[in-house]
């Protein structure tokens, strides 16, 4: 997966299509998963600067292309995922200065 220049096509709760931008994917040992993290593509950021980021659990396909969705559901997975996605966004901090 090329970093930046993967699109997914996210359906939302509505049935709603909505084009996303991943920001990065990882796998976990821990719970033998693929996860990727992601945001809205044209998303606006909020007064702080802020764009809501999401995560969803996936299994890669056999032939590399992207596996399913699917949600997040014990709050070890949404805090060993918040670990990750704070490291990732401090590393690219320090890429910038």
């Amino acid at each position: 997966m090329d970093h930046g220049q993967q699109n997914i096509t996210v359906v939302d709760d509505n049935g709603n299509e909505q084009l996303c931008e991943v920001l990065f994917t990882f796998e976990s040992d821990e719970f033998s998963k693929s996860y990727v993290l992601y945001y809205p593509l044209g998303a606006e950021e909020d007064e702080n600067e802020e764009i809501e980021i999401h995560a969803s659990a996936f299994t890669p396909s056999e032939d590399g292309k992207d596996g399913e969705l699917m949600p997040i559901e014990s709050d070890e997975e949404w805090a060993m995922i918040e670990e990750m996605l704070n490291t990732f966004l401090e590393e690219e901090e320090e890429d910038e200065e």
